[in-house]
């Protein structure tokens, strides 16, 4: 296997679950990564809190007030920062066109539910499983896809079912989900650094 170290830049908003598993499975020697840089939009964000306990430079870029500038900030951030891959970890803003640009087919999010049925505009976390739960799915699932201009379009590049209980409801369904994600991730992430997923050009 090849194993080539992947340098990693997360954005989270909150608590950044995969950003944590992620930085543990580095720092265990499980995950060929190095943790360049974690951004937020939100300064009270408990991913950076996380972060800077364990050494990965952060930054905060707040959107709202100016989002050309933001993009143009970010987009600086993460390649003065040398990062190759960006990870998406709860981050809840649209991406500009010139970090899109500079990363295109290089910035992954993991969406909690099956693709495209269950995503787009609006369709995050718990409104998922209501639409699932809602829809008598049969199945739900992890889906981690790589990100364009529209919300939860780009390529799939991974997925993992999980079926439904007869008695399932939204609470379990979304504690599941949420312990099954951040493993997800890094399972994903070791096959990208092993060279058994490749990632398109």
């Amino acid at each position: 296997m090849i194993n080539t170290p992947l340098r990693l830049g997360f954005l989270a908003s909150r608590n950044g679950s995969s950003l944590r598993a992620i930085v543990a499975a580095i720092e265990a020697g499980t995950l060929a990564g190095e943790a360049r840089l974690a951004v937020s939009n939100n300064r009270a964000a408990q991913a950076l809190e996380f972060a800077r306990a364990h050494g990965v430079p952060t930054q905060v870029i707040t959107t709202q007030t100016d989002p050309d500038a933001a993009d143009a900030q970010l987009c600086a951030a993460l390649q003065a920062a040398g990062v190759e891959l960006v990870v998406l970890s709860g981050y809840l803003r649209r991406l500009g066109p010139r970090t899109l640009g500079a990363y295109r087919n290089r910035v992954l999010n993991i969406h909690p539910g099956p693709l495209p049925r269950f995503g787009g505009e609006g369709m995050y976390g718990r409104r998922v499983h209501e639409a699932v739960i809602a829809a008598g799915a049969a199945q739900s699932g992890v889906t981690i896809h790589l990100v364009d201009e529209i919300y939860d379009n780009g390529p799939l590049i991974a997925a993992r079912a999980v079926p439904l209980a007869p008695d399932e409801t939204v609470d379990s369904l979304e504690a599941r989900i949420t312990e099954l994600e951040p493993r997800f991730f890094v399972d994903t992430l070791r096959r990208v650094a092993s060279g058994q997923l490749v990632l398109p050009d």
